[in-house]
């Protein structure tokens, strides 16, 4: 089973490029981010023409998830736990940025799809709303870790785990995607016993999934490593491959992101 994650930073400018690459790289799972569009604005029925079912979390204009699979969808779920009066002024989480289902493979495979806040500027009441956001994650990873079943958290993080996952890691010191408290709450999850299955299977610098539209940052190859793929024990025990389609990046009209892939024995 072949799944990638995908910023594609809005499905109705990037479809053309979405398209491409689906029928370039054929994924059995795709799991997108920032697709901006509101659920029934989401081009569903083109994406079933090529084969995919479709499970969409979706808010106008802003953030937006969804899975595409080649195979059964299962028990999809819409938001992430514990979101009721967590929001500023406790008010509740509206925003699109989680979702959850079962692939059924060889093996059934919890996935659960999700884009996390940016939290700038920082300090301030966005950064707080990312801390908030990565404790409800860990608590729902720990209940999904409690079913002692293969599940994995997949997407967009907007966390740079360590100064080797940035060209100049000096550049990111204050901002909320390095800052100390958001790396100790990926660490957390890591703690649970959670696998980051890139660096499961690559070591060193030079590894990045975002390069920034402004400055010549892809020519430069001034990049960061955001996007990422966390696997339970039973699901890491499955763990062919991990591996970053940087080349997506060079492509006409591209994400400012690029898909990142595990190959897992499912």
């Amino acid at each position: 089973m072949k799944i990638a994650t995908f910023n594609i930073n809005g499905i109705k400018a990037r479809i053309g490029a979405l398209t491409e690459w689906l029928e370039g790289s054929q994924p059995d799972v795709a799991i997108l981010q920032e697709i901006k569009s509101v659920d029934e604005g989401f081009p569903r029925q083109h994406f079933e023409d090529m084969g995919y079912i479709v499970e969409t979390h979706g808010q106008k204009g802003f953030n937006g998830v969804a899975i595409l699979s080649k195979l059964p969808l299962e028990d999809v779920t819409r938001g992430l736990p514990g979101g009721e009066g967590t929001g500023r002024d406790n008010e509740d989480d509206i925003e699109a940025r989680y979702i959850e289902a079962t692939v059924m493979g060889d093996r059934a495979i919890r996935i659960c799809g999700l884009y996390l806040p940016n939290g700038n500027p920082a300090p301030g009441p966005k950064y707080d709303y990312k801390l908030r956001w990565m404790d409800r994650l860990k608590t729902r990873a720990e209940a999904l870790i409690a079913l002692e079943e293969p599940f994995l958290m997949a997407g967009d993080y907007n966390i740079i785990p360590q100064p080797e996952d940035a060209k100049r890691p000096e550049a990111w010191t204050d901002d909320a995607l390095f800052r100390p408290d958001s790396r100790a709450a990926f660490r957390r999850l890591l703690n649970l016993g959670l696998t980051e299955a890139f660096r499961a299977r690559h070591h060193g610098p030079g590894h990045y999934s975002f390069w920034d539209y402004q400055a010549g940052a892809w020519d430069r190859n001034d990049g960061i490593r955001i996007d990422h793929f966390l696997l339970s024990h039973q699901c890491a025990d499955l763990l062919q491959d991990c591996w970053i389609e940087s080349e997506v990046r060079g492509r006409e009209k591209p994400s400012d992101h690029v898909p990142v892939w595990v190959d897992l024995n499912a």
